[in-house]
């Protein structure tokens, strides 16, 4: 599969119906890092004009953004990592603090800190809450 170079794609530029989209790149579960790279640059460029898509523009986005989300979430599982490391990533990659991670959690604002201490543990209710605020298995927050 040919890379395609950063900024290459402009979404003016792309085609408004889903037979041309698929034609230009057809969506395909992801399997390394190379796929990632291509689906990602194509997503990049519908970001930030979901209010003018197409109805196609707008299925094959959706696409897009499920088989991102897929890969992103069997990378996250497959790493070695601690549930409270795998925390810290997405609180991180959510822009989220421990007194966001307490809000998630709905509980008080000195939970969050204590859990990324290590000073408390994950609960299996926890772990069911983030696990839905982030679209993952409960299972992801557990050791």
């Amino acid at each position: 599969m040919k890379t395609i170079r950063k900024n290459q794609l402009r979404f003016a530029a792309l085609p408004a119906d889903y037979a041309a989209l698929c034609r230009m790149h057809l969506p395909r579960p992801i399997h390394d890092a190379a796929e990632y790279d291509n689906t990602n640059e194509i997503a990049e460029a519908f970001a930030g004009f979901e209010n003018v898509m197409t109805a196609g523009q707008t299925d094959y986005f959706d696409l897009l953004a499920s088989l991102l989300e897929a890969w992103e979430t069997t990378r996250i599982l497959a790493s070695k990592k601690t549930p409270v490391e795998t925390l810290r990533h997405l609180l991180d990659e959510h822009g989220l603090t421990a007194t966001g991670l307490s809000r998630i959690l709905d509980a008080s604002p000195k939970l969050g800190p204590m859990i990324l201490r290590g000073d408390r543990a994950i609960t299996a209710d926890h772990a069911r809450q983030l696990g839905r605020y982030f679209n993952l298995p409960a299972g992801v927050f557990i050791e």
